[in-house]
């Protein structure tokens, strides 16, 4: 039985979301499974790069969205694989592409745009949704699996002390 959980967390600027992201990398585990969605804009690559300054991945080169590639592997404490589906259809795109393969590795996934490939995405990933709030302000709203991420989620909100 899926035994999902949701929250709610408003990051108020640049400086909140960074350190949100530094600890979600510091956090994660090989094998996790991070989902970035939200419309242009909303900040799914900054945050991306927060995780992988958690993560441990150098500076240089620097983390970028992989737009045009799909896909960009980055080395740290455990591999970043980082993926933006923006230019993908749906799941038979991922497939086609074999890019399911890196879900269960030994590093991060850190998928953008991860609707297009909801159908095949394991059970156990945390899902982000960011919104535009106010200026630099982004309300994000999660949800995850209680197995993987319930102790974890809340070791990262008390930790951020902004949890809503």
């Amino acid at each position: 039985m899926n035994q999902y959980k949701t929250a709610h967390l408003t990051l108020k600027n640049l400086g909140e979301t960074a350190k949100f992201g530094l600890l979600l990398g510091k956090l994660a585990r090989p094998g996790d499974v991070i989902c970035l969605d939200g419309d242009l804009g909303a900040g799914k690559t900054t945050l991306t790069q927060s995780i992988a300054k958690g993560l441990g991945v150098a500076a240089e080169p620097p983390v970028t969205s992989p737009s045009f590639a799909i896909f960009q592997e980055y080395q740290g404490r455990i591999p970043l694989y980082h993926f933006d589906l923006y230019r993908l259809h749906g799941p038979d795109d991922v497939l086609a592409l074999g890019l399911e393969e890196y879900f269960s590795l030994a590093g991060c996934a850190v998928i953008e745009w991860s609707g297009r490939a909801e159908d095949i995405l394991p059970e156990n990933h945390l899902r982000l949704e960011l919104r535009v709030a106010a200026g630099e302000a982004r309300d994000v709203f999660c949800r995850y699996h209680e197995e993987g991420w319930a102790a974890r989620w809340r070791s990262l909100t008390q930790e951020l002390s902004i949890f809503e």
